[in-house]
């Protein structure tokens, strides 16, 4: 055994089992739970599992390969985080299930207006809310067409949408997409759509994508959804598109700030839902299981060398 790899989730014996076959005898597994890892833990650690702090990450010299249990991986890349030549792998794969589902949840209480009806619930109050909107038939803007965006556009798909697609990058074009184009073709398809759904990583690309002035090209009756990452639109400027009816509703489970502060309006608009970043982590057993055989994959490989 010459790696030495430190593991921080809190894991049953079966996963523990599954990571030790992974590594076949050729590293040493330290499981550290229940308490946090400090700077002496990290020394002469070749590999971590699990994601420990950025500013600590930095106390690890020897790190080799980092597997991180998140697909965000952008606080890890920046400079002077990881040793220079250190592998990094993120968990995609393991969030598309659990937060395209938490999409497409937010997506139907919107098009039923079911927070309206919860609002009138909360005041005791049997009102009709009036005219629906249904995926079926509908045009969906999907951003963003990884694990977590093409679960999203396959649901959608699956319901009777007509789908389009749009990534950072040159792909073939899944079945489950209509129609497929690269974020610089953005403003001239966001007139189209009926459901626009994000499940974009933060990059310097990304923040502030949705401006005043681009928002203003969506038509009045669509809606948003935000799973992605809460820098693709300010809130404020989201309050103000829905105040306006520039946009006929959002929703959001990230938002710029995070967390929301108590006090911003967007909390009292009738037509915004919010939820508090938890589409993904592990509030889903199956997240975690599927984080953990991507692990023991990694590790695997990383300890082959391949």
């Amino acid at each position: 055994m010459d790696k030495k790899v430190l593991v921080s989730l809190k894991l049953e014996d079966r996963h523990r089992d599954l990571l030790k076959e992974a590594a076949g005898g050729r590293a040493d597994l330290i499981f550290k739970e229940g308490s946090p890892v400090t700077e002496e833990e990290l020394q002469g650690v070749h590999g971590i599992i699990g994601n420990i702090g950025p500013d600590l990450v930095q106390k690890a010299p020897d790190l080799e390969w980092m597997q991180l249990n998140s697909a965000g991986m952008d606080a890890y890349v920046k400079p002077g985080v990881l040793p220079a030549g250190c592998i990094l792998k993120n968990a995609v794969g393991a969030y598309g299930l659990t937060v395209s589902e938490h999409m497409l949840a937010l997506t139907l209480a919107l098009l039923r207006k079911l927070e309206l009806y919860h609002i009138d619930q909360m005041n005791h109050s049997w009102a009709d809310e009036g005219n629906v909107s249904c995926v079926e038939g509908s045009t969906v803007l999907v951003l963003g067409l990884g694990d977590i965006g093409g679960s999203y556009a396959r649901k959608m798909k699956a319901l009777g949408a007509y789908v389009i697609g749009v990534r950072h990058s040159e792909h073939p074009k899944p079945d489950y997409v209509d129609e497929q184009y690269l974020i610089s073709d953005l403003d001239s398809l966001l007139g189209r759509a009926d459901i626009i759904a994000s499940a974009l990583p933060s990059t310097p690309e990304t923040r502030h994508l949705f401006h005043e002035e681009r928002l203003k090209q969506i038509k009045p009756s669509a809606i948003l959804i935000n799973c992605g990452r809460g820098d693709l639109i300010e809130s404020s400027v989201l309050a103000r598109a829905l105040k306006d009816k520039t946009l006929a509703g959002a929703a959001v489970d990230v938002t710029d700030p995070e967390p929301l502060p108590k006090e911003h309006e967007l909390w009292e608009l009738p037509n915004c839902i919010i939820t508090p970043h938890v589409a993904g982590g592990f509030h889903l057993q199956e997240t975690f299981e599927r984080i953990i055989r991507i692990a023991a994959k990694n590790l695997d490989v990383w300890l082959s060398q391949e």
